[in-house]
């Protein structure tokens, strides 16, 4: 247990990981400690797996404070869009798909009813495209990813566009939020997420409490190679839902392969 908390303090004084979900910090550490011949081995090995589930994807620095006032002026000025894009530029996944964001949503919701109510698992800085999402009035959007500072800039970001929002931390492979949505997101998250669990694609697809689920994976790596990316996701994605009965529309973007599925849930 000593070894246990020295690896979780070490962890957390480290910037780019400190207010990552607690739990999920123990949950590796532990793993790598009972694999690893020294401390310092586990504290390296848990860093690696943080990374990879997260890490890669942000900025060295995220100045939290300073957007959330750049978002609140431009509310006031009554456009959200210039200064939500410049914010997700600082996020690679989100970075990736600002050429096309606008051709990105109307795709995905081209034969979607209104939606009033959507869940965004380890959802990193997707929230701020909620300007570019065609939702019902009042619509309710729950946010949820492992940074703590992340999800609390979330969280006071929301009400800025006028949906009733909450942001919350947690580990979506061991937890998935129970509330039913009418659709969840979970975009290029299942890669990163089987780092933590390799069943965690198939289990996150068969139980999140979803009418509709918008599904999507890398077809090529941060750094622009294709590798045949696109073809493995896409086997890998036709295993993960082998056995359901469900209808699935599939979207090819540039650098994003998109599946929206309608599971047939709380119909």
């Amino acid at each position: 247990m000593m070894d246990l908390d020295e690896l979780v303090a070490a962890v957390g004084a480290s910037a780019k990981y400190r207010g990552i979900d607690a739990a999920l910090v123990r949950r590796i550490g532990q793993e790598e400690l009972a694999k690893r011949r020294t401390l310092k081995e586990a504290i390296k090995a848990t860093k690696d797996r943080l990374h990879q589930v997260g890490g890669a994807f942000l900025a060295q620095t995220m100045p939290y404070d300073h957007w959330l006032a750049e978002l609140q002026e431009a509310a006031v000025a009554g456009d959200l869009r210039p200064a939500c894009r410049a914010i997700m530029a600082h996020h690679a996944s989100m970075r990736e798909r600002l050429p096309f964001l606008d051709d990105f949503y109307a795709a995905i919701f081209a034969d979607l009813p209104p939606i009033a109510s959507v869940l965004d698992l380890a959802c990193g800085l997707h929230p701020l495209a909620l300007p570019w999402l065609p939702l019902a009035p009042a619509a309710r959007y729950h946010a949820c990813d492992i940074y703590a500072e992340m999800m609390a800039f979330i969280g006071a970001f929301l009400p800025l566009t006028g949906v009733q929002g909450r942001a919350t931390t947690g580990d979506v492979t061991q937890a998935i939020p129970p509330e039913p949505v009418d659709l969840a997101f979970l975009l290029k998250a299942i890669p990163c997420l089987e780092q933590l669990d390799r069943d965690a694609g198939r289990r996150l697809l068969t139980a999140t409490p979803a009418r509709w689920l918008v599904v999507s994976f890398p077809s090529q790596s941060l750094g622009g190679r294709r590798k045949g990316m696109p073809t493995f996701y896409e086997a890998h994605f036709d295993d993960l839902i082998a056995g359901q009965d469900w209808a699935i529309r599939r979207i090819a973007f540039p650098t994003e392969l998109v599946f929206v599925i309608d599971t047939g849930r709380h119909r």
